[in-house]
Protein backbone atom coordinates (compact mmCIF):
# COMPACT_ATOMS: atom_id res chain seq x y z
CA UNK A 1 0.00 0.00 0.00
CA UNK A 2 1.37 3.40 -0.92
CA UNK A 3 2.05 5.87 1.86
CA UNK A 4 -0.72 8.18 0.65
CA UNK A 5 -3.35 5.54 1.51
CA UNK A 6 -2.14 4.90 5.06
CA UNK A 7 -4.49 6.46 7.60
CA UNK A 8 -2.85 9.06 9.85
CA UNK A 9 -1.95 7.86 13.33
CA UNK A 10 -4.55 8.53 16.01
CA UNK A 11 -3.39 10.67 18.90
CA UNK A 12 -4.38 9.29 22.30
CA UNK A 13 -4.87 12.04 24.88
CA UNK A 14 -5.56 11.62 28.55
CA UNK A 15 -6.66 15.02 29.81
CA UNK A 16 -10.40 14.43 29.34
CA UNK A 17 -10.19 11.04 31.09
CA UNK A 18 -8.14 12.58 33.90
CA UNK A 19 -10.74 15.32 34.31
CA UNK A 20 -13.44 12.67 34.76
CA UNK A 21 -11.44 11.01 37.53
CA UNK A 22 -10.64 14.32 39.20
CA UNK A 23 -14.27 15.42 39.17
CA UNK A 24 -15.09 12.40 41.31
CA UNK A 25 -12.04 13.06 43.48
CA UNK A 26 -13.18 16.63 44.15
CA UNK A 27 -16.60 15.38 45.27
CA UNK A 28 -14.98 12.82 47.58
CA UNK A 29 -12.69 15.47 49.07
CA UNK A 30 -15.68 17.69 49.83
CA UNK A 31 -17.41 14.78 51.56
CA UNK A 32 -14.38 13.77 53.64
CA UNK A 33 -13.45 17.30 54.67
CA UNK A 34 -17.08 18.26 55.26
CA UNK A 35 -17.47 15.36 57.68
CA UNK A 36 -14.41 16.47 59.62
CA UNK A 37 -12.40 13.35 58.82
CA UNK A 38 -8.60 13.44 58.44
CA UNK A 39 -7.34 14.19 54.94
CA UNK A 40 -3.84 15.50 54.27
CA UNK A 41 -1.24 14.81 51.59
CA UNK A 42 2.34 15.44 52.68
CA UNK A 43 5.16 15.72 50.15
CA UNK A 44 8.76 15.14 51.24
CA UNK A 45 11.37 16.78 49.04
CA UNK A 46 15.04 16.18 49.80
CA UNK A 47 17.56 18.57 48.24
CA UNK A 48 17.00 21.32 45.72
CA UNK A 49 16.70 19.61 42.34
CA UNK A 50 14.79 22.14 40.18
CA UNK A 51 12.69 19.55 38.32
CA UNK A 52 11.67 17.82 41.55
CA UNK A 53 10.90 21.15 43.23
CA UNK A 54 8.70 22.15 40.28
CA UNK A 55 6.87 18.82 40.39
CA UNK A 56 6.21 19.15 44.11
CA UNK A 57 5.01 22.73 43.75
CA UNK A 58 2.58 21.60 41.04
CA UNK A 59 1.19 18.99 43.41
CA UNK A 60 0.46 21.60 46.07
CA UNK A 61 -1.09 23.99 43.56
CA UNK A 62 -3.34 21.22 42.28
CA UNK A 63 -4.14 20.12 45.85
CA UNK A 64 -5.35 23.62 46.61
CA UNK A 65 -7.44 23.65 43.43
CA UNK A 66 -9.28 20.49 44.52
CA UNK A 67 -9.57 21.46 48.18
CA UNK A 68 -7.16 18.75 49.33
CA UNK A 69 -5.21 19.82 52.44
CA UNK A 70 -1.47 19.36 51.92
CA UNK A 71 1.86 20.00 53.61
CA UNK A 72 5.25 20.59 52.01
CA UNK A 73 8.21 19.09 53.91
CA UNK A 74 11.63 20.21 52.63
CA UNK A 75 14.82 18.51 53.80
CA UNK A 76 18.47 19.34 52.99
CA UNK A 77 20.46 17.11 50.64
CA UNK A 78 22.93 16.65 53.50
CA UNK A 79 20.38 14.78 55.62
CA UNK A 80 21.41 11.31 56.76
CA UNK A 81 19.49 8.17 55.90
CA UNK A 82 18.61 7.72 59.57
CA UNK A 83 17.23 11.27 59.82
CA UNK A 84 15.21 10.84 56.63
CA UNK A 85 13.83 7.51 57.83
CA UNK A 86 12.80 9.10 61.14
CA UNK A 87 11.00 11.92 59.30
CA UNK A 88 9.06 9.35 57.28
CA UNK A 89 8.28 7.30 60.38
CA UNK A 90 7.04 10.40 62.24
CA UNK A 91 4.68 11.23 59.37
CA UNK A 92 3.43 7.65 59.44
CA UNK A 93 2.58 8.06 63.12
CA UNK A 94 0.82 11.41 62.63
CA UNK A 95 -2.93 10.77 62.70
CA UNK A 96 -3.63 13.99 60.79
CA UNK A 97 -1.59 12.75 57.80
CA UNK A 98 -3.36 10.31 55.48
CA UNK A 99 -0.94 10.19 52.51
CA UNK A 100 2.79 10.72 52.03
CA UNK A 101 4.70 11.26 48.79
CA UNK A 102 8.48 10.90 48.96
CA UNK A 103 9.74 12.69 45.86
CA UNK A 104 11.92 10.49 43.65
CA UNK A 105 14.82 10.48 43.01
CA UNK A 106 16.65 11.22 46.23
CA UNK A 107 20.09 12.85 46.25
CA UNK A 108 23.08 10.55 45.96
CA UNK A 109 23.86 8.50 49.05
CA UNK A 110 20.22 8.14 50.12
CA UNK A 111 18.22 4.97 49.56
CA UNK A 112 14.67 5.68 48.35
CA UNK A 113 13.30 2.24 49.15
CA UNK A 114 14.95 2.18 52.57
CA UNK A 115 13.04 5.39 53.30
CA UNK A 116 9.79 3.86 51.99
CA UNK A 117 10.18 0.91 54.34
CA UNK A 118 9.65 3.39 57.20
CA UNK A 119 6.37 4.59 55.68
CA UNK A 120 3.04 3.13 56.73
CA UNK A 121 1.90 1.31 53.55
CA UNK A 122 -1.62 2.60 54.22
CA UNK A 123 -0.26 6.14 53.69
CA UNK A 124 1.70 5.28 50.53
CA UNK A 125 0.13 7.48 47.83
CA UNK A 126 2.51 6.35 45.06
CA UNK A 127 1.83 2.64 45.51
CA UNK A 128 5.56 1.91 45.66
CA UNK A 129 5.89 0.62 49.21
CA UNK A 130 7.21 -2.98 49.16
CA UNK A 131 3.94 -4.21 50.66
CA UNK A 132 1.79 -2.52 48.01
CA UNK A 133 4.08 -3.72 45.23
CA UNK A 134 3.96 -7.19 46.77
CA UNK A 135 0.16 -7.18 46.81
CA UNK A 136 0.17 -6.20 43.14
CA UNK A 137 2.59 -9.02 42.30
CA UNK A 138 0.48 -11.50 44.28
CA UNK A 139 -2.64 -10.58 42.32
CA UNK A 140 -4.31 -8.90 45.29
CA UNK A 141 -6.40 -5.84 44.48
CA UNK A 142 -6.43 -4.51 48.05
CA UNK A 143 -3.23 -2.44 47.76
CA UNK A 144 -2.64 0.99 46.27
CA UNK A 145 -1.72 0.68 42.58
CA UNK A 146 1.20 2.82 41.32
CA UNK A 147 -0.08 6.01 39.69
CA UNK A 148 1.58 5.94 36.27
CA UNK A 149 0.90 2.25 35.50
CA UNK A 150 -2.72 2.70 36.60
CA UNK A 151 -3.01 5.82 34.47
CA UNK A 152 -1.59 4.12 31.39
CA UNK A 153 -3.91 1.12 31.47
CA UNK A 154 -6.94 3.35 32.09
CA UNK A 155 -5.96 5.69 29.25
CA UNK A 156 -5.65 2.76 26.84
CA UNK A 157 -8.87 1.11 28.03
CA UNK A 158 -10.84 4.32 27.59
CA UNK A 159 -9.25 4.69 24.15
CA UNK A 160 -10.71 1.27 23.18
CA UNK A 161 -7.37 -0.57 23.27
CA UNK A 162 -8.01 -4.14 24.41
CA UNK A 163 -5.47 -6.10 26.45
CA UNK A 164 -7.07 -9.54 26.40
CA UNK A 165 -5.01 -11.73 24.04
CA UNK A 166 -2.80 -8.74 23.14
CA UNK A 167 0.98 -8.91 23.01
CA UNK A 168 2.36 -5.96 24.97
CA UNK A 169 6.01 -4.97 25.09
CA UNK A 170 7.06 -2.79 28.02
CA UNK A 171 10.47 -1.21 27.51
CA UNK A 172 12.06 -0.26 30.82
CA UNK A 173 12.12 -2.24 34.08
CA UNK A 174 12.17 0.62 36.58
CA UNK A 175 10.29 0.15 39.85
CA UNK A 176 8.16 3.25 39.37
CA UNK A 177 6.68 2.37 35.96
CA UNK A 178 8.01 -0.54 33.90
CA UNK A 179 8.07 -3.36 36.43
CA UNK A 180 4.72 -2.72 38.14
CA UNK A 181 3.12 -1.95 34.77
CA UNK A 182 4.19 -5.33 33.37
CA UNK A 183 2.67 -7.07 36.41
CA UNK A 184 -0.56 -5.09 36.18
CA UNK A 185 -1.04 -5.77 32.45
CA UNK A 186 -0.60 -9.50 32.89
CA UNK A 187 -2.88 -9.73 35.91
CA UNK A 188 -6.07 -11.77 35.83
CA UNK A 189 -7.14 -10.24 39.15
CA UNK A 190 -7.34 -6.81 37.53
CA UNK A 191 -8.86 -8.30 34.38
CA UNK A 192 -6.22 -7.29 31.81
CA UNK A 193 -4.72 -10.68 30.87
CA UNK A 194 -2.21 -9.35 28.37
CA UNK A 195 0.81 -11.37 27.27
CA UNK A 196 3.66 -9.15 28.42
CA UNK A 197 7.32 -8.98 27.41
CA UNK A 198 9.46 -6.80 29.67
CA UNK A 199 12.49 -5.42 27.80
CA UNK A 200 15.40 -3.47 29.24
CA UNK A 201 18.95 -2.28 28.61
CA UNK A 202 20.28 -5.83 28.42
CA UNK A 203 17.64 -7.10 25.98
CA UNK A 204 19.17 -8.59 22.83
CA UNK A 205 17.60 -7.34 19.57
CA UNK A 206 15.10 -4.94 21.09
CA UNK A 207 13.74 -4.11 17.64
CA UNK A 208 12.58 -7.70 17.09
CA UNK A 209 10.57 -7.70 20.31
CA UNK A 210 9.04 -4.30 19.57
CA UNK A 211 7.96 -5.29 16.05
CA UNK A 212 6.06 -8.33 17.37
CA UNK A 213 3.95 -6.29 19.79
CA UNK A 214 0.38 -5.08 19.46
CA UNK A 215 1.05 -2.42 22.09
CA UNK A 216 4.44 -0.87 22.87
CA UNK A 217 4.92 1.09 26.09
CA UNK A 218 8.28 2.85 26.41
CA UNK A 219 9.31 3.75 29.96
CA UNK A 220 13.09 3.59 29.76
CA UNK A 221 13.96 7.28 29.98
CA UNK A 222 16.14 6.97 26.88
CA UNK A 223 15.38 9.68 24.27
CA UNK A 224 14.50 8.35 20.83
CA UNK A 225 15.04 4.72 21.84
CA UNK A 226 12.12 3.45 19.73
CA UNK A 227 12.68 4.46 16.10
CA UNK A 228 10.45 4.34 13.02
CA UNK A 229 12.08 1.18 11.63
CA UNK A 230 11.12 -0.71 14.83
CA UNK A 231 7.35 -0.20 14.59
CA UNK A 232 4.51 -0.77 12.10
CA UNK A 233 1.12 0.67 11.24
CA UNK A 234 -0.95 -1.85 13.26
CA UNK A 235 0.56 -0.92 16.61
CA UNK A 236 -0.36 1.34 19.50
CA UNK A 237 2.63 3.02 21.15
CA UNK A 238 2.73 4.82 24.48
CA UNK A 239 5.38 7.24 25.68
CA UNK A 240 5.81 6.86 29.43
CA UNK A 241 9.48 7.81 29.52
CA UNK A 242 10.48 11.41 28.93
CA UNK A 243 13.94 12.92 29.44
CA UNK A 244 14.99 16.54 29.41
CA UNK A 245 17.80 17.40 26.99
CA UNK A 246 18.91 21.04 26.85
CA UNK A 247 15.74 21.98 28.67
CA UNK A 248 13.44 20.25 26.18
CA UNK A 249 11.31 17.16 26.77
CA UNK A 250 12.52 14.22 24.69
CA UNK A 251 10.30 11.10 24.60
CA UNK A 252 11.52 7.52 24.41
CA UNK A 253 9.59 7.08 21.16
CA UNK A 254 10.96 9.08 18.25
CA UNK A 255 8.43 11.44 16.67
CA UNK A 256 8.79 9.71 13.29
CA UNK A 257 7.95 6.37 14.90
CA UNK A 258 4.82 7.80 16.47
CA UNK A 259 3.55 9.01 13.10
CA UNK A 260 4.10 5.54 11.59
CA UNK A 261 1.80 3.55 13.91
CA UNK A 262 -1.97 3.15 14.30
CA UNK A 263 -2.21 5.21 17.49
CA UNK A 264 0.16 6.92 19.90
CA UNK A 265 0.12 9.01 23.04
CA UNK A 266 1.28 12.59 22.84
CA UNK A 267 4.33 13.58 24.90
CA UNK A 268 2.22 15.98 26.96
CA UNK A 269 -1.46 15.76 27.82
CA UNK A 270 -1.60 11.97 27.88
CA UNK A 271 0.19 9.90 30.52
CA UNK A 272 1.05 12.91 32.69
CA UNK A 273 -2.54 13.99 33.45
CA UNK A 274 -3.53 10.38 34.14
CA UNK A 275 -0.65 9.98 36.59
CA UNK A 276 -1.68 13.11 38.46
CA UNK A 277 -5.32 12.02 38.51
CA UNK A 278 -4.45 8.74 40.17
CA UNK A 279 -2.15 10.45 42.65
CA UNK A 280 -5.14 12.38 43.98
CA UNK A 281 -7.43 9.38 43.63
CA UNK A 282 -5.00 7.36 45.75
CA UNK A 283 -4.86 10.16 48.33
CA UNK A 284 -8.64 10.06 48.65
CA UNK A 285 -8.63 6.26 48.82
CA UNK A 286 -6.07 6.31 51.63
CA UNK A 287 -8.21 8.77 53.61
CA UNK A 288 -11.33 6.68 53.01
CA UNK A 289 -9.60 3.51 54.20
CA UNK A 290 -8.27 5.32 57.29
CA UNK A 291 -11.84 6.34 58.11
CA UNK A 292 -13.03 2.76 57.74
CA UNK A 293 -10.26 1.47 60.04
CA UNK A 294 -11.22 4.07 62.65
CA UNK A 295 -14.85 2.96 62.55
CA UNK A 296 -13.84 -0.69 62.82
Amino acid sequence: MSESFVSPARRLRGQAFADEILAGVADDIDTIVGAGNPLCLVTVLVGDDPASAMYVQMKHTESANYGLPSRDVRLPASISQAELNKTIADLSNDATVTSVLVQYPLPGGLDYFDALRHLDPDKDVDGLHPINLGLLAAGETSGIVPCTPHGIVTLLEKSAVAFENANVVVVGRGLTVGRPLSILLGSSAFGYNATVTLCHSRTVDLARHVRQADVVIAAAGSPGLITADMVHQDQVVVTAGVSFVDGKAKPDIDIDARETVKAFTTTTGAVGPMTRAYLFSNAVENARRAQQRTKA
